[in-house]
């Protein structure tokens, strides 16, 4: 998910290096009919932007997810939630 928001952002010409871009996933396992699944995810993008920047960052935010292959392959069986908090460059 990372990945494909990074490559949506570099569309923008938004930078990603490592000290501007940062994720931060974590999950929940439960007990389904006496299975363990993932039920949910949860990731955190933080971002470091421009004011100039902000309008494509979020833009780019809104619409990551329908070109991601990872989120494709598991949306309707497991929950995820994402958020991005744009901090200034």
């Amino acid at each position: 998910m990372m990945g494909t928001l990074a490559g949506v952002l570099a569309t923008k010409k938004i930078r990603t290096h490592t000290d501007r871009f940062l994720c931060r996933a974590e999950g929940d396992i439960e007990d389904v009919g006496g299975l363990l699944k993932i039920t949910r995810i949860r990731v955190h993008h933080t971002l470091k932007v421009s004011p100039e920047e902000e309008e494509d960052a979020r833009w780019a935010f809104g619409h990551y997810l329908e070109r991601c292959p990872a989120a494709q392959s598991v949306i309707g069986c497991i929950q995820i939630d994402h958020d991005l908090a744009l901090e200034r460059a």
